[in-house]
């Protein structure tokens, strides 16, 4: 039987795509720093550093992982448009805001079709693109790392269909004005806006959905209420195109166990909302000591991170020492960001080894 050379049935443009640049696994970074685990200060994920609800793990502990989760979502979209203030019949629940983002590229782009993106940003949208042999505009922000919303309406063509948005930005932190979002939305392309740090910044276009059809807000509930390795987001939209999504996603698309765990968290917002509370505060404070470092500057955030920008081509060579006494924190590959990296929010005493070491680094 003559071998099958797989290549020439995959889809071409997938052939040699570039993968996406994860974060490495807490066991993996040990291994290859040499330290171990319960040494290691893991600030490159944007991860909540108090980790979720004990609610939420004793209903985890107690769910029937036997049986398949709600297809309709009707408890957690219930759930949700209590926590929110917004109808259930705009919620549509994901695994992750991952996937709901994958679910616009079904929705709304076939291969030729584009997409606006305002980089330096999340870089998901971008490669959710590729994947959907979807070609990218990409609009840079202003100095401000502000979106430049002339410019990004001036890049549009007959083959844009969606223009993607985070608010607060990562890895930059800053926010984009409900002004702009509106007049991204007199485009008459869809707008989504990745609300996924909402809860630290306190400021979201959700209420713009009833009269916007065009309008997809995104929500994730790792950073907020840690449940990041549940996987499990949200998105709020106009009802019209909520059922579409419902239409389109897997039945089963949203684990047992994310489901109880959702659930459970909303039924303890109040000591949810005291932890980002305490990242608030740490973060004012890792901002004013990172800023008395010489050679540093970190920008304002309204993000549970921050973005710090060096000298030029210092930022890799403090990264690496970092990493070799065991803090790690994300830095980038392009070329707007070469002499930055982000910080992810963790405890008081993770942002004193953090100091203590630059101090030695800078």
């Amino acid at each position: 039987m003559e071998i099958v050379d797989i290549q020439k049935i995959i889809r071409p443009h997938l052939v040699d795509i570039q993968t996406y640049e994860a974060m490495e696994a807490p066991e993996t970074l040990a291994k290859k720093s040499g330290i171990p685990e319960s040494e290691i200060i893991k600030l490159n994920g944007n991860e909540n550093p108090y980790g979720g609800s004990q609610k939420a793990l004793d209903a985890v502990a107690k769910t029937p992982l036997h049986i398949y989760p709600d297809p309709n979502q009707t408890n957690m979209r219930v759930a949700l448009s209590d926590y929110t203030g917004m109808p259930s019949e705009n919620i549509v629940v994901g695994s992750g805001a991952d996937e709901l983002i994958d679910l616009i590229f079904r929705l709304f782009i076939s291969e030729g079709d584009k997409i606006l993106d305002c980089e330096p940003t999340f870089g998901m949208y971008s490669f959710c693109a590729r994947v959907a042999g979807g070609e990218i505009t990409l609009v840079q922000r202003d100095e401000q790392f502000d979106i430049d919303v002339p410019s990004v309406l001036n890049r549009i063509d007959d083959k844009t269909k969606v223009i993607f948005v985070t608010s607060p930005n990562n890895p930059t932190g800053n926010i984009a004005t409900e002004s702009q979002v509106i007049d991204l939305l007199s485009s008459g392309l869809l707008v989504v806006v990745d609300e996924a740090y909402y809860e630290f910044s306190g400021q979201t276009v959700q209420y713009l959905v009833s009269q916007n059809e065009n309008l997809i807000v995104l929500r994730t509930m790792s950073k907020w209420a840690g449940l990041a390795g549940l996987r499990v987001g949200y998105g709020i939209m106009h009802g019209k195109l909520a059922k579409y999504f419902m239409d389109v996603k897997p039945p089963y698309n949203v684990n047992i166990a994310a489901e109880a765990a959702l659930i459970a968290s909303l039924e303890d917002v109040d000591y949810l909302l005291s932890n980002v509370e305490k990242i608030i505060e740490e973060r004012a404070r890792m901002f004013d000591q990172i800023n008395n470092l010489p050679g540093v500057k970190a920008w304002p955030s309204h993000g549970n991170y921050l973005m710090c920008e060096f000298e030029k081509n210092e930022a890799q060579r403090v990264y690496v020492e970092l990493a070799a006494k065991g803090i790690f924190v994300r830095n980038f590959n392009s070329p707007r960001l070469r002499d930055c990296f982000r910080i992810a929010i963790g405890t008081a005493s993770d942002t004193d080894k953090l100091i203590e070491a630059m101090k030695i680094i800078v």
